[in-house]
């Protein structure tokens, strides 16, 4: 006798995001890559389709981050001090979809560039590799919004994530998407009502941006908040479904960015023997967080670790099988 499965019955989907540009699109990317277009919980392919799989994007530096740990610079040491070829490592040797390309030269507090050397490193790393680049400033926001529109120009028709817009100081980031044709990352601080009201804020400069919106709902790493996280990118993806138009966005989280901050990812075993060796627990560190996010929801994790960024991708393989019945 055969069983009949209760199935959930949604009224939409999450937007679908094309990110990059082609030649015949009027940028330079060898491929675009598709985010979103679920409609139906992470990897429950009985219940609708999950068109496109979460992607990793791996992160690259503009100058040699001297913070990371040694066991995830080695991974990187014959290139680390050239965005160019690192970005080429990560795509031809460690399989990256997407680049992450983290302007950490222009923060003031440290080399201080401005925006002409941050768009001659930008050049590098589209000249180096043919995935779609996300670009991050220095995260200090009165320079980055500096340099956010000179790069955006400079690399107009390459349909570049651009990040990040948020409440506070989202116009000029948006501003910068719409008149060079990009895309952009709308960030707020774990809280549903935020992202919603930044996305109402960014469609109102302009009704097209809802269809380049990535909503980045401000992720924690494993022991650091996960949970919340995991329940706030749940309610947005139950409101996408039910047809919160202004919820129904891909969703991004800086993965290696919360793991390799945090003590556990960088303490010694010496120092905590308890704790097992921190060249292990930091990669499974963060291949754990990821995995965690994947199945809430993420459609884009930002990586830094090739053994984590191995793990997951595998892991992704696996949940893209379908399991309709």
């Amino acid at each position: 006798m055969a069983v009949e499965i209760n199935k959930e019955k949604y009224r939409s989907q999450v937007r679908e995001v094309v990110l990059g540009a082609t030649s015949a699109e009027g940028g330079t990317r060898s491929h675009t890559v598709k985010v979103g277009g679920e409609a139906a919980l992470p990897f429950l392919h009985f219940e609708g389709a999950i068109p496109n799989r979460p992607v990793i994007a791996m992160e690259v530096w503009d100058i040699v981050p001297e913070e990371w740990p040694a066991n995830l610079k080695d991974p990187f040491a014959d290139v680390i001090s050239d965005p160019a070829a690192w970005a080429k490592k990560c795509v031809e040797e460690y399989g990256a979809d997407m680049i992450a390309l983290r302007l950490k030269s222009a923060d003031p507090d440290g080399k201080d560039a401005g925006a002409e050397e941050c768009i001659a490193n930008l050049k590098k790393v589209l000249a180096a590799v043919g995935v779609p680049l996300i670009i991050y400033g220095c995260g200090k926001t009165e320079k980055d919004n500096t340099i956010m529109g000179p790069l955006a120009e400079a690399a107009e028709g390459e349909n570049l994530l651009l990040g990040v817009a948020e409440q506070e100081n989202f116009k000029s980031v948006a501003s910068a998407a719409m008149a060079y044709k990009h895309s952009v990352i709308a960030q707020s601080p774990i809280d549903i009502n935020i992202a919603k009201q930044l996305n109402i804020l960014i469609s109102e400069m302009s009704t097209p941006l809802l269809d380049r919106i990535v909503i980045d709902p401000t992720i924690a790493a494993l022991g650091y908040g996960i949970e919340y996280s995991y329940s706030i990118m749940e309610r947005a993806r139950y409101g996408a479904l039910n047809g919160d138009r202004m919820l129904a966005m891909p969703m991004i989280g800086n993965v290696g960015n919360e793991v390799w901050t945090k003590k556990e990812a960088n303490i010694s075993a010496s120092e905590q023997p308890s704790w097992g060796e921190q060249a292990e627990r930091s990669m499974a560190w963060e291949a754990t967080t990821a995995m965690a996010l994947v199945q809430a929801g993420m459609d884009i994790l930002v990586m830094r670790h090739p053994q984590a960024v191995a793990l997951v991708k595998n892991a992704i393989d696996e949940l893209m099988q379908d399991n309709s019945y």
